[in-house]
Formats: structure tokens, C-alpha cells, sequence
């Protein structure tokens, strides 16, 4: 029977017999080069086989699921190529500066001749167009095999979840989980860079904003420090991979995950507004961060500790300063919301000298039903006062130049790195932002996962272009990440998930989050105090937001 497949230009092939997506695409090639592909919205690999009429759709590295397929097949041949030339495991550890940080799993550091040797056996392996085969195995035998080749972190997790069978890859004799489809074969795999990085080694990749190449690499000290501080006190509390998490929860041990996690949050914020009061001449905290990152109910703690050591401080939000007309656009012809020119940033301007030389001032009110000003109250600092302004371009240059370097505190807040699901694999810090605003966009907004699904590849890219690149414009950074965060969001949001029906263009991406979702336990989110940065999405909070 001919089998119909039809690509996003509308245009349709009649096959006389199934096909691979690698023999499709090499019998009409797309624009770009594909690394998976989309079968009437599922995400597939390329060895998949078309049997029956289907809608499918290449995907490159211009897409954020290329993106993670490229960055997985990389991260597997980056795995063989230390094997082989080492004899050495590698662990994941976080990302950094659109990078990942690799380091030896068994602790030692990383040698700049180390990094050179993975480099240039990866290379080889790329050249060899090592093959990658496609495999689906009893979890039996994954176990014995994962056990085997030293990985008893991803048997032990796919142990506890059950799944079976299990969805594997290998490449010669070596197997790995990743949790999603991987490319056909290593030799792909053109554009990436392997460099030494404090006791490991950095591992760049194309990414959405530079598809066809690598994004400038820029060092950030700053985030690194938090990420290497987190990691540690994770490997101190015993907690440092999700099967980890699943033995604390089994064992009954479901309210101290949860303390523990709060009380880290509690001392860092006592921590900062000891810092901030240090120098008697900061008037001004600004409050940056991505969307979902927390910033509201972080900026309302501090606010707390900062009355604590007897400060006065005064919140504004930048979002009373919205514009009643937005007249910036993004690439699609929509108000731009992620843009700072969306800002009043005359007034906001003459109001922060005003406040910052304490006089009484009236700042704005944003009605955001409305979507214009409703109001004005008067806000005045005082002698002791000192300003919390958060928003998200608290950092940006031009809001930092308004202000003497010597007056203001600059704070970067976003869930930077959390439990990893095994060794090759962590948690995206983006996921955790994007399960959040879904949960509140629900909860709160009457928007449905499906929307909030849809606009999220654009709220990623104005993260990117507008907030992230003065993250270390902050004096200190604020990892907002709860470790259990997780496991409290999967009962709320895999319901929310389960709606989009397989007709919805955000189908696939629903289904990575379910896969994602199976291997993290379940936490009630009873337990979640009522003052906790996790409040500010599920609901129930005391803090204002």
C-alpha cells in the first residue's frame, strides 16, 4: 500500500514502501541538516521507520529539540572518545555560558593533556562516522548492562521507575541512556568544542541563536561559583542524582528533602542582607532574573532579612513601568513585552534619584488587565531606606547606569542547577522554569499548558537576548532552585500534560516532559511552607506577588 508523506511546505510524496528518515531526507534533503524528526508531532529518531501516511518534519539545530539531540549525541561521543582514549567515566555537572561542564567520575581533576587526548579521540570518531544504533531492550538486561559498564546510577533509576523496555543506544560495545532520540551515526556532529575548564573540560555546541556554529564562549566566574558551592552541599546531604531523591522519599524522609532545601534558601537570603548592609551607602537592591525564576518572592525575603538588621526597604516593581503603548515588536509582529524599551525609562529614570536621594516620590501603578497605568502611590525611602527593585532588566546596562556603582547591590535570581537525573544527565534548569510558569499560568493566569507551551520558545529567546547577558552585572547571584521542586511539580503538572491531544503542534514537546517526568518521584506539595519560592507557582503563598 503507497504510504503519503507530507512535509510543513504542504507538499506530499507517495513512497511505494516504508522508509527511514535518514533515506527520506537523503531523497529530499532539507534546508538544513536534520537530526531528528517529528512524525505527526512525535519526536523521532532518524533510524525510525515510516510505515504508514504521516506529517513529518525535519529537525536542525535551529529548533531547541534539535539543539538537545545534537547536545546528547555529542555528550554520548564525548563519553566513548574518554573511554577509549582514557579508560575514564565522565560525569555531567551543569551547564555554563551555553556549555557543559564535564569533569572524571571517579574525582580526580582534569589535566589540560587529558582534555587534549578527548578531544582528539572525539575528533576521530567524528571522521569515522561511528554509528549509533537504536535499541530496545528488557530492563532486565539494560540493568546488567549499565551495571556492567559502571553506570549504577542510570540502572538503579531505571530500576525504581520500572520502565520496561527500555530505550537504549549503543555505539560498538557501549551503551547509554539519554532519555530522548540521538543522531544515526557521530559524523554530524562538525560543529562543537572541547576546552579545559577549572578541573574538567567544557563541551560547546550549536545552539538556537547560532545554529550553524558555536556561540561566543564567555567565562562566568560568578555563576560557576554557585553552581561548584550547590553541587558540593548536594554531595553533602547525599542527594546528588534523582535515584538518590527516589531512596530519600521511599525511605520516609519526604519532610526533611523538604526543610533542608528551605533552610539553605532561608541562610542564603540572611547571608545576602548581611552583605548588602555592610556598606552604609547602598540605597538600592536591583533584582534581576528570567521569567519563573522566582524574583518576586526572593525580593520579599530579602526584604524580610533586610528588616531583620534594621533596614527599612521599600519594593518597586519594574513592571508598574510598562508602557501604555508598546511600540517594539518582535520577529513575529507581536508587542514585545521581553524588550526593555517596553520600559518608561525617562520616568523610571528621574524616579530612582529621586527615591535614592530620599525624597517622597509617586511611581506608577500597571494595571495588567488593562494593560495601562491605573494609578500612582508615593513611595519614600528615608534616611534608612533602602530600594528592592526587581524586574527583569534590573541588571541591564542601562538601568545599572542610573544609579552610582557605590549606592546599589546588583542580585541575579534563576534556578541555576538542581538534582541530576543520573551522571550524563541533568535536570534543565529551563524545563524547571518552563513547569513552573505552566503550573501558574494554570492556577493563576487561566491559561492552558497548551499556551503556555506555545509562547515559551519565545520567552526563551528574551531571556537570552535581554536578560542573561547582564547576569554578571550582580554583585552576587541567588540560585532559586529548590532540589525537590521537581518532585512537588510532577503531580500538578503531568495532568496539565496529559490534555494536549496528539493534534497540537506542542504535542511532542508534552511528551519529552511526561518521559522527563517518569523518572522523578512524587512529593506532596503539602509539605511546601507557605513562604517558600515554590509558593510563588503553585499557590498559597503569605508573600505578597
Amino acid at each position: 500500500m503507497p504510504i503519503t508523506v507530507e512535509f510543513p511546505s504542504q507538499n506530499s510524496v507517495q513512497l511505494n514502501q516504508p522508509i527511514l528518515g535518514t533515506e527520506l531526507f537523503a531523497l529530499y534533503p532539507p534546508a538544513r541538516p536534520a537530526v531528528a524528526m517529528r512524525v505527526n508531532h512525535y519526536l523521532r529518531p532518524l533510524s525510525w521507520q515510516i510505515d504508514a501516511d504521516a506529517a513529518v518534519t525535519p529537525v536542525d539545530t535551529s529548533t531547541f529539540e534539535g539543539v538537545w539531540v545534537y547536545r546528547n549525541t555529542l555528550s554520548f561521543a564525548l563519553i566513548m572518545a574518554c573511554h577509549r582514549a582514557l579508560g575514564k567515566g565522565l560525569t555531567v555537572r551543569h551547564s555554563i555560558s551555553d556549555a557543559l561542564y564535564w569533569v572524571f567520575n571517579d574525582g580526580t581533576a582534569m589535566t589540560p593533556s587529558d582534555v587534549a587526548s578527548i578531544d582528539a579521540e572525539l575528533r576521530r570518531l567524528v571522521a569515522a562516522d561511528m554509528p549509533i544504533q537504536r535499541e530496545i531492550l528488557s530492563l532486565d538486561k539494560v540493568v546488567r548492562i549499565f551495571n556492567a559498564q559502571g553506570k549504577q546510577d542510570t540502572a538503579k533509576l531505571l530500576a525504581l521507575t520500572a520502565v520496561d523496555p527500555v530505550e537504549v543506544y549503543r555505539s560498538a560495545d557501549l551503551y547509554c541512556c539519554f532519555y530522548g532520540p540521538l543522531m544515526p551515526s557521530m559524523g554530524e556532529l562538525d560543529r562543537f568544542s572541547v576546552e579545559p575548564l577549572e578541573d574538567g573540560l567544557a563541551l560547546r555546541f550549536p545552539t538556537v541563536a547560532s545554529p550553524d556554529g558555536l556561540p561566543a564562549y564567555t567565562p562566568l566566574p560568578k555563576v560557576s561559583r554557585v553552581f561548584s558551592e550547590f553541587g558540593n552541599w548536594l554531595k553533602t546531604i547525599g542527594v546528588t542524582t534523582m535515584a538518590d531523591l527516589f531512596d530519600v522519599v521511599n525511605s520516609g524522609g519526604d519532610a526533611d528533602v523538604v526543610l533542608l532545601a528551605e533552610a539553605l534558601h532561608s541562610q542564603r537570603f540572611a547571608q545576602l542582607a548581611e552583605e548588602i548592609v555592610k556598606d552604609p551607602e547602598r540605597r538600592m537592591v536591583a533584582i534581576a532574573g528570567p521569567s519563573s525564576a522566582g524574583k518576586t518572592t526572593s525580593a520579599q525575603r530579602l526584604k524580610i532579612q533586610l528588616r531583620i538588621t534594621g533596614a527599612l526597604p521599600v519594593t518597586l516593581s519594574l513592571d508598574d513601568y510598562y508602557l501604555d503603548e508598546i511600540t517594539t515588536v518582535d520577529e513575529h509582529g507581536e508587542p514585545d513585552f521581553e524588550s526593555i524599551e517596553a520600559l518608561d525609562l525617562e520616568r523610571l529614570e528621574k524616579d530612582l534619584q529621586s527615591l535614592v536621594e530620599g525624597r517622597p516620590t509617586k511611581v506608577p501603578i500597571f494595571d495588567f488587565t488593562r494593560h495601562r497605568r491605573s494609578g500612582e502611590r508615593t513611595v519614600s525611602l528615608g534616611d534608612k531606606g533602602i530600594l528592592v527593585m526587581e524586574g527583569l532588566h534590573a541588571l541591564n546596562d542601562r538601568l545599572v547606569g542610573m544609579i552610582k556603582a557605590e549606592q546599589r547591590f546588583g542580585l541575579f535570581v534563576a534556578p541555576m542547577t538542581g538534582v541530576s537525573l543520573d551522571g550524563h544527565n541533568r535536570t534543565s534548569t529551563t524545563d524547571n522554569r518552563l513547569l513552573r510558569r505552566m503550573v501558574r499560568d494554570y492556577m493563576t493566569r487561566g491559561y492552558s499548558p497548551e499556551e503556555t507551551l506555545k509562547v515559551w520558545p519565545s520567552v526563551i529567546r528574551g531571556g537570552n537576548k535581554y536578560i542573561f547577558p547582564y547576569q554578571q552585572n550582580a554583585d552576587a547571584m541567588f540560585n532559586s532552585v529548590l532540589f525537590y521542586e521537581l518532585a512537588v511539580l510532577k503531580s500538578l503538572v503531568e495532568p496539565l500534560l496529559r490534555r494536549i491531544e496528539d493534534s497540537s503542534p506542542v504535542y511532542g514537546e508534552a511528551q519529552r516532559l511526561l518521559g522527563i517526568l517518569r523518572f522523578v518521584p512524587v512529593l506532596s506539595a503539602h509539605l511546601v511552607p507557605n513562604n517558600s519560592v515554590l509558593r510563588e507557582f503553585i499557590g498559597g503563598s503569605v508573600v505578597a506577588i
